[in-house]
């Protein structure tokens, strides 16, 4: 009763109100102080107790159902709040059309229409056979025949499960996927034929990965957790379609927290590779004669698997083999990225060729092989660039795209045609067909929009960090808009694990363009955007770069008199919440507002929890004590200094979230207000924590846009547009 009655007192104190958000106050924190000594230092946690899940407390339940109601009292009463909402909805319900692959004579992609919580599957003829994709003739979809093989929608009406992966098998009888429910990414793999569209009994529990099909499409490997409980306990095995999954070979299981072992069986499926992940900028690789093994009955044996490289500072994957000779893309010696030729029967690294060299002023970031041609996709200041090459390194030129913007592949191995998909900032994500040996191209679908994106102009700009080091900047807003010094602006970074930001359309930034807004993007160090010499740059020891350059970014934008303090907002996820995390705490004097989405905080506990250990490699651990002394020094939960005055801040969590823990976005939110001298009314500090998702996969449509007005209507409140 005292739990329920708890969580009626907060709906009390969110009691909307009519024009002005509420001034009810945030709930009062216990603190309990828990204190850790780390290499000499006392470190003080006064809300340990906020690191349970809700499911084991009823206290932290209480506690986040005050912080929910509060928070959604707050900007649901603001009077831009339900405008927002109208004009999302038909923005975030835009069609979206997935890359096609095909397999045995048929095209598969998934497609999104209209209100759908989830993208469909479908399968359709392959446009090459019925004549799609002809410049006198673009078509799309429609004309593909097309069928639904799999609607997770009908699978579940609240809409919370989501399909996470999918991939035919080589002849293009069956399919094989994986759902989960909530956002938690646990995905269970099942297998449906397609003709008929009938499910099979093979089921595999166990957040599944799914890892090649035999040629004959009777058998596949995957891997698994052997224990869900245990996020470091993945295991590579061989199924056979019709068996039982106890019958299922093991060969690979994880020994090690910081490897990731994944595999890739070659489409012949003679060779099959493991590959061990040692953070974001290194991995082992292995091969086996999958096919011997197989031949000679010897299932219940482990493979002997040849090393190709290991402990060697670079990344390793292989692109395709010619029978004896794969074909494999690397950093090796080549931070910008290379392709070299590898003997399969003598795969040490003192025998490799290189056939495509790695380039001075682009980053090479895929290689795909379409029938003996090599389509290599470069990143050149953050813009995509698609080039064909023989298989002796010969370059057949570049595909012509239709716009500086990002582009990725999707390439059948046996052919020499295939789909591409484009986007930027003002273009809606298209999928265009191309032969890859003419370079010819046609546009094959193209989402209806109800706005127009030409109205927008993009400008990359280019900022010296605080070393010197140049940092490119996307800013985009509505065209003529007047650049008065005190437009409100939005910051968008990540920094990190080797991602980079590339131009993408975001249908949901309209009504922030309409409004006269500024939505600029920076492309910081930590990122792969200039290769693996910038993702170094900006991890481990030298992760303050990162926040050096979002600084110098913002920096810009004030000096050239875009905005100002009081206009400039923020916003980042996942390690951008952290990004934004460190940025409101090193810098509360140059930004007004802050957005931190499912952070990471308390960087002294981080690899504590859930699958945190495998980012080690990426920020380092307080249990080694030169590690503890860089994180020590940015650690945002620790950098929360009584009597500050803060940017308003909305920190967002999922409780389901397999990733980064709740607990960061609940105890930093405990402590700032706590000891922030913030006005709870005009600049407050709130919490969102999403019960039904976790690190954002898999939201029904009507939880999106309310999480989204949300967000903007936070954003324009703070800077002035909320009218």
């Amino acid at each position: 009763m005292r739990f329920h009655a708890a969580i009626s007192a907060s709906a009390l104190l969110a009691v909307a109100c009519l024009a002005v958000p509420c001034r009810g106050d945030p709930p009062v924190t216990p603190a309990r102080a828990v204190t850790d000594t780390l290499h000499g230092e006392a470190i003080v946690d006064e809300y340990r107790w906020l690191e349970a899940l809700e499911k084991d407390s009823p206290e932290v339940a209480a506690w986040t159902t005050l912080q929910i109601d509060r928070t959604k009292s707050l900007l649901g009463s603001l009077p831009c709040h339900s405008k927002l909402v109208s004009d999302l909805g038909p923005l975030m319900s835009i069609g979206s059309i997935g890359l096609p692959k095909r397999e045995g004579g048929l095209a598969f992609w998934t497609q999104r229409d209209g209100a759908q919580n989830q993208p469909v599957l479908y399968v359709g003829a392959d446009p090459s056979l019925s004549g799609l994709g002809d410049a006198a003739a673009p078509a799309g979809p429609d004309r593909t025949q097309k069928r639904t093989l799999l609607d997770v929608n009908a699978l579940d009406a609240k809409g919370l499960t989501s399909l996470d992966w999918w991939q035919p098998s080589h002849d293009g009888s069956r399919v094989a996927f994986g759902t989960s429910k909530s956002g938690s990414e646990m995905s269970v793999l099942c297998v449906l034929e397609v003709a008929s569209g009938r499910w099979l009994a093979d089921e595999i529990s166990g957040k599944v990965s799914f890892d090649g099909w035999s040629p004959e499409g009777n058998a596949f490997v995957y891997s698994k957790l052997s224990d869900p409980k245990d996020p470091y306990s993945r295991e590579i095995r061989w199924h056979l379609i019709g068996t039982h999954t106890r019958h299922d070979p093991l060969i690979e299981r994880q020994t090690d927290p910081s490897e990731i072992p994944g595999a890739a069986l070659s489409r012949d499926g003679r060779w099959l590779f493991i590959v061990k992940s040692r953070g974001w900028q290194a991995s082992d690789l292995f091969v086996a004669d999958f096919e011997r093994w197989q031949r000679l009955g010897m299932p219940g044996m482990g493979l002997a698997f040849a090393t190709i490289a290991k402990g060697l500072d670079g990344n390793f994957f292989p692109v395709a083999t010619h029978g004896s000779t794969m074909f494999m893309q690397t950093s090796f010696e080549a931070p910008k990225g290379r392709v070299v030729a590898v003997d399969l029967h003598s795969p040490g690294c003192d025998s490799w060729r290189t056939v495509i060299p790695a380039r001075v002023d682009a980053v090479l970031e895929s290689v795909a092989d379409a029938d003996g041609l090599l389509v290599a996709t470069y990143s050149k200041d953050v813009t995509t660039r698609i080039e064909s090459f023989t298989l002796d390194g010969r370059s057949r030129g570049e595909i012509a795209l239709p716009g500086l913007g990002s582009a990725a592949v999707a390439i059948d191995e046996t052919r020499r045609d295939g789909f591409f998909s484009y986007t930027s900032f003002n273009e809606p994500r298209s999928i265009y067909t191309v032969n890859f040996e003419s370079g010819t191209t046609a546009l094959w679908a193209r989402p209806e929009l109800p706005i127009d994106p030409s109205l927008v102009e993009v400008q990359q700009v280019f900022v010296a960090s605080k070393d010197g080091t140049r940092v490119p900047m996307f800013v985009i807003h509505k065209k003529g808009l007047a650049l008065s010094g005190q437009v409100p602006t939005i910051l968008y970074g990540y920094g990190g694990f080797n991602v980079s930001l590339d131009p993408a359309f975001d249908p949901t930034n309209w009504p922030w363009y309409e409004a006269g807004g500024v939505y600029a993007v920076a492309n910081l160090r930590g990122g792969s955007e200039y290769g693996e010499e910038w993702h170094k740059a900006g991890m481990l020891g030298r992760k303050q770069n990162v926040f050096d350059d979002f600084y110098a970014c913002a920096q810009w934008l004030i000096d050239h008199k875009v905005t100002d303090s009081a206009h400039l907002a923020i916003e980042g996820g996942s390690n951008g919440g952290l990004l934004t995390g460190v940025a409101v705490t090193q810098r509360p004097d140059l930004f007004c507002a802050a957005i931190s989405a499912v952070p990471l905080l308390d960087m002294l506990r981080f690899h504590d929890f859930l699958i945190a250990k495998y980012w080690v490699p990426e920020y380092g651990s307080s249990a080694d004590k030169e590690q503890f002394a860089w994180l020590r020094r940015y650690s945002p939960y620790h950098h929360v200094v009584k009597g500050t005055k803060y940017p308003a801040v909305l920190f967002t969590a999922g409780e389901n979230d397999s990733r980064v823990h709740p607990l960061h976005a609940r105890k930093m939110v405990a402590r700032m207000q706590a000891l922030s001298a913030n006005d709870d009314a005009t600049d407050p500090i709130l919490l969102w924590v999403d019960r039904d998702a976790g690190h954002g996969q898999g939201k029904p449509l009507a939880k999106r846009i309310e999480e989204q007005a949300d967000q903007l209507a936070f954003f324009m409140w703070q800077t002035g547009l909320c009218r």
